[in-house]
């Protein structure tokens, strides 16, 4: 083997280690994967996947956007039986029932979800990346997943990136609000998307401004893009990052 592919080897394993160790606690740390800052990591960006796939579907992504000082936590969810889906068994955060602002919602699956994310932004926090140090983000269900446990965290996080998504238990707001009324949020999506529509986004966007500082909220939405991403899209959530997780 080369030494130029032992090297591009080599990168691979330390963008996309495993994180093992005294995670035990947290399950959803044990399998997550991680790609890793290339100088000393001062913030953390916790980024959900979408229904049926894993946290390695969105790391090569994530990595083209990175920056030297913040780490990406990719977990992947349980597998779990899907209604939506014939109850078939795939990676889902929660399950669904439809995809539309009428569909009956699994309310205690959505909770417990939130719960084990918030677990992870604990542990970092004991590891030394403090709350307003991390950012959620996520793609459909995964971004409906980032802004419920952010809008519900007792803790003033540096931001949401909500690719492609909904906000779920909508009824639910603003009482559910955690406090934090100042909370960042970048929201994107496409114009042609077939499976959660334009609109859905676009009444989410709105209900987002009902709950927080309406300042806070940006809605960019990108023609001839389907349930998807893109490179357009991605420097947008880069220049997000750059501006609320600043290297200090």
């Amino acid at each position: 083997m080369s030494s130029l592919a032992e090297n591009q080897q080599a990168q691979s394993r330390n963008l996309l280690q495993c994180m093992c160790g005294n995670n035990m606690s947290v399950p959803l740390l044990t399998e997550a994967v991680t790609v890793s800052g290339m100088e000393k990591e001062t913030a953390a960006v916790i980024f959900l996947h979408g229904l049926g796939d894993s946290g390695h579907g969105w790391t090569e992504t994530l990595t083209t956007i990175q920056l030297p000082h913040v780490k990406f936590i990719c977990p992947h969810a349980p597998p779990i039986p899907v209604t939506l889906n014939m109850k078939m068994m795939m990676p889902a955060w929660f399950d669904l029932m439809g995809l539309s602002p009428d569909s009956p919602e699994d309310e205690s699956g959505i909770k417990k979800a939130a719960e084990n994310i918030k677990a992870i932004i604990e542990h970092e926090a004991k590891n030394g990346i403090p709350p307003n140090r991390i950012m959620l983000g996520g793609f459909s269900q995964g971004g409906a997943l980032s802004l419920y446990t952010a809008l519900t965290c007792q803790h003033q996080l540096a931001g949401v990136v909500a690719l492609s998504c909904w906000l779920p238990l909508h009824r639910s707001f603003p009482s559910a609000l955690g406090g934090n009324k100042n909370l960042p949020i970048l929201q994107c999506h496409g114009e042609m998307d077939a499976m959660i529509p334009l609109h859905f986004g676009a009444m989410t966007a709105e209900k987002l401004k009902s709950i927080v500082n309406p300042q806070m909220i940006s809605f960019k939405t990108y023609p001839g893009l389907s349930h998807s991403s893109s490179s357009q899209e991605m420097a947008a959530v880069k220049e997000f990052i750059e501006k609320h997780l600043p290297r200090i």
